[in-house]
């Protein structure tokens, strides 16, 4: 159980750098890869909190996240470079 608390201090950690990161950042591009890895962070603690409740429901969750995640850095990195291939 250690682990699996250093592990969610760690993104938690993530999580308030990238919310800092968003805010913060100079370019658009910037401000994508940060609520980017804020998804990621936040999809990470919810696998890490249902590891530790033993849970397996919040799997499907993570693997609902993960790919609603996945498609929405897709769609804002073609939004950025204005539909171009």
């Amino acid at each position: 159980m250690i682990a699996l608390d250093i592990a969610l201090a760690g993104c938690g950690i993530a999580l308030l750098l990238s919310g800092w990161r968003i805010l913060r950042a100079p370019t658009p591009a910037d401000r994508v890869i940060a609520a980017d890895l804020l998804t990621f962070s936040l999809i990470a603690i919810i696998a890490l909190i249902g590891t530790r409740l033993a849970r397996a429901g919040t799997f499907d969750l993570v693997l609902i996240a993960t790919l609603v995640g996945f498609l929405a850095a897709i769609s804002l990195a073609r939004a950025l470079t204005g539909g171009k291939r």
